[in-house]
């Protein structure tokens, strides 16, 4: 039965997620948050700053949006690939993304060729001869003599096709950026050869995979596990926790939601020890990503903080609950509301629009005080120079 299981107080498990995911204490350099986050999710949204950006920084105040283009396309400590999303991961845990290079091979290889993108792959030759001798390459400089379309994904031309598969398939990496655009080189001019040559199993992947997200979570179910880099199944997922499980290596607990509610989850046997010695939140306040990993999983930060999120960009403007793109706000171990802000470049304005307090949020001047910190950092973030209140903005005079 569910109630027999021990449970994991809602306050203790939210201080453990929170630490697990950076945010009881700064991080020491971006090193440290790769460490601690094993990767960070790439967006192209630029309401203030990119979400990789606002991840970093969120963990990292010092951090500068150059600092990121040195740690990944000058020093190689980090590369980008594919989680759940569009990711730049830790350099030391390529070996395991071979896996994945695998999967997607044989999934990409069928998936595309039976849509609009047929024939592909017999522009994957001339692509890679067109890396091997050219160098870093982005798909306008691929097909010069197919049709190309303003469209989506549906319309890419063969050889943008045949460049992502070889991306996704592990032949070529994204050497840089310039312009958020993907400049893609051969692995072996992006990759470390000690890292190229490491070879795990399937096996040794599947248990690595299960192993880091459980330690990266703090606590979590087998699909929370198989989701958390999505390069294994839920089935791969499951079994390695059976297996766990009946070693002793992992235990079931219940974790109390912000209503008391439980819900079953696994968790290494001193999870509880964990818990209580983990560093208590800072109460300062944090503007967070709306991809931050601590909201990828909207259900489960609802359950542990009963903060409901959603991004509301495809949302008719006049049917938005809050904005286009809003932030969500930290303070300690709360999600205490919502900021709507843009920043502008041209005029290096940052505009403050709106803040929504979550029910039972007051805003007092010392919490104000620490509003207008967080905003200030963000600006500087953002790189614009001046902070500019909408007359609506009812926190205004503490910030201004």
């Amino acid at each position: 039965m569910t109630a027999e299981l021990p449970v994991l107080p809602n306050a203790l498990a939210r201080r453990l997620f929170l630490h697990k995911h950076g945010l009881c204490r700064n991080a020491r350099d971006l090193a440290h948050v790769f460490d601690q986050l094993k990767f960070v999710q790439v967006d192209s949204i630029n309401t203030v700053a990119r979400a990789h950006h606002m991840i970093i920084h969120s963990r990292l105040p010092r951090y500068r949006q150059a600092d990121l283009a040195k740690f990944v396309e000058r020093d190689r400590q980090a590369f980008e690939h594919w989680t759940h999303d569009a990711s730049i991961i830790a350099m030391a845990h390529y070996p395991h993304w071979k896996l994945r290079f695998e999967r997607a091979a044989q999934t990409l290889q069928a998936r595309w060729s039976s849509d609009r993108r047929e024939g592909f792959l017999r522009a994957v030759p001339d692509v890679m001869a067109r890396v091997s001798q050219h160098g870093p390459t982005c798909s306008s400089e691929v097909g010069e003599d197919e049709k190309k379309s303003s469209g989506g994904w549906w319309d890419w031309h063969p050889s943008k096709t045949a460049l992502e598969y070889l991306w996704h398939s592990g032949e070529l990496a994204v050497s840089y950026r310039k312009a958020f655009r993907k400049y893609y080189d051969l692995s072996a001019q992006v990759v470390p050869q000690v890292l190229r040559d490491r070879v795990f199993s399937p096996r040794q992947t599947i248990n690595w995979a299960c192993d880091t997200a459980l330690d990266g979570l703090g606590f979590a179910t087998s699909g929370e596990m198989a989701a958390y880099f999505d390069m294994i199944t839920p089935a791969e997922a499951k079994a390695w926790c059976a297996a766990q499980l009946s070693g002793g290596q992992i235990i079931e607990i219940n974790v109390q939601g912000h209503d008391g509610t439980l819900r079953r989850a696994f968790a290494r046997p001193d999870v509880f020890e964990l818990a209580a010695l983990a560093p208590t939140p800072p109460g300062q306040v944090r503007i967070l990503s709306p991809f931050d990993p601590v909201l990828r999983d909207r259900k489960r930060a609802h359950r542990l903080f009963g903060f409901y999120y959603r991004i509301e960009i495809y949302v008719p403007a006049p049917k938005r609950q809050y904005g286009y793109y809003v932030f969500p706000v930290l303070e300690g171990d709360r999600l205490i509301g919502r900021i709507d802000m843009a920043a502008d470049a041209k005029t290096g304005i940052l505009a403050v629009r709106k803040f929504w307090a979550e029910t039972g949020v007051k805003l007092g001047q010392g919490r104000m005080g620490k509003i207008a910190s967080a905003i200030e950092r963000t600006r500087r973030l953002a790189g614009a120079e001046v902070t500019k209140f909408h007359p609506d903005w009812r926190a205004a005079p503490y910030l201004q």
